[in-house]
């Protein structure tokens, strides 16, 4: 029963009917079902951002697929458009759009771009849920798009994707993948519950930083029911429970969460306003919104000159920070090489994941909260560079 209430509270905010969306354990899982259905596979070559998540990277993989990498804009930390039309072979099958840190890609250009040489697009919503593109939905632009509900997201059921798909035929292919999806333990349902529990009761800005560093250590040596398995960031290898269902527990917290959605969002703009006016101030340029797009700032990004030396500054006081994406396919820092990246190749994505951070926009931080983020802000503000300024080094270089 809460799989199938959720699904209809998700249908409702994407404008669309239940029976096209399909659930799994994370959203990567999503994506592979949908680049499954596409029959993407040997000999294939999928294009995606140069400021990614391995695990999008790993999916393609998976399946016997290429990756194929295109360095970004700097301004939207989206897929440079130039240098999307250049990554395009005979062999390209997929393009995959993505929303960064809730800003749309700019779909219509990319779809333009695709049309002519028959390519399927695929919309990444891992940060998108809740914006919109001309004012429709994110998610309901492509074929078909998988989100993330994961922590840190528009809203969270602590683990668990999501994929609209607006094809038919892919709906009947990725409803039939979702029933072959492996349950979950009851031992993984309820290290999520109490992680769920944990992140909502235990977690402040006392307790942030320890918490952090102690969750992705547990996360990394499979002790904890994580984002990312410790083997998923290894090497490519699908790991032999990767195929993995959706919880009733999940759904729960779903039904919850979506219930508060507009409220959430309304926080997230509100805060990154904020940021804005701070940022402003000190003679900093904002993070860009073209016309567009109803940016939801899941994270709000903000570059430094050194980065390791800031967030110690952030941490003795007390202030929560991010690091999506420290690599150009987060979080590899070595071996690019196993996921088909070539270090070096893409300048603007390499420049940006070396100076990146996020300021939080989640409802842990309160509007009583602003005011001391805004007093690090100014104190540390030599600390911090506008992206004209990595442009130019990275033009210097080239």
């Amino acid at each position: 029963m809460n799989i199938e209430t959720y699904k209809t509270a998700l249908a409702k905010c994407l404008n669309t009917e239940p029976q096209h969306i399909t659930l799994s354990w994370k959203g990567r899982v999503g994506l592979y079902g949908i680049l499954k259905a596409l029959n993407v596979g040997e000999g294939d070559e999928v294009i995606l951002p140069a400021f990614t998540c391995v695990v999008v990277a790993n999916a393609i993989i998976y399946l016997g697929a290429t990756p194929v990498y295109c360095d970004i804009d700097g301004k939207t930390y989206n897929a440079d458009l130039d240098k999307l039309k250049a990554a395009i072979t005979p062999k390209t099958k997929v393009i995959i759009a993505q929303n960064t840190f809730g800003l749309s890609s700019d779909f219509d250009a990319i779809n333009a771009i695709a049309h002519k040489q028959n390519i399927t697009v695929i919309e990444d919503c891992t940060h998108g849920f809740g914006g919109h593109y001309k004012g429709q939905p994110n998610g309901t632009l492509a074929k078909a798009a998988f989100f993330s509900s994961q922590w840190n997201k528009a809203f969270s059921t602590g683990l668990g994707g999501m994929v609209i798909a607006n094809d038919p035929e892919i709906a009947v292919q990725l409803n039939a993948y979702e029933q072959s999806l492996i349950e979950p333990s009851s031992k993984q349902a309820l290290s999520l519950k109490l992680q769920i529990f944990a992140k909502k009761y235990l977690l402040n800005k006392h307790s942030y930083w320890n918490a952090l560093k102690l969750y992705r250590y547990l996360s990394a040596k499979n002790l904890v029911t994580g984002s990312s398995a410790g083997e998923e960031l290894s090497a490519p290898v699908m790991p032999d429970d990767f195929c993995k269902g959706f919880s009733s527990g999940q759904a729960k917290e779903g039904i919850k969460q979506l219930k508060q959605l507009g409220e959430n969002l309304a926080h997230r703009k509100m805060t990154a306003r904020f940021y804005d006016e701070v940022l402003t101030e000190i003679g900093i340029t904002p993070p860009y919104q073209p016309d567009y797009c109803d940016h939801t700032f899941v994270k709000y990004p903000l570059l430094v000159k050194d980065r390791d030396v800031f967030m110690q500054k952030a941490e003795a006081a007390k202030i929560p920070l991010g690091d999506w994406f420290l690599s150009p396919i987060h979080p590899i820092e070595k071996d690019h090489h196993l996921w088909g990246y070539s270090y070096g190749a893409f300048p603007v994505a390499e420049a940006i994941s070396k100076h990146i951070v996020n300021l939080p926009t989640d409802r842990s931080v309160q509007s009583s909260e602003l005011p001391k983020i805004k007093a690090f802000l100014r104190t540390h503000k030599d600390d911090l560079i506008n992206f004209e300024d990595i442009g130019l080094q990275v033009l210097a270089a080239a």
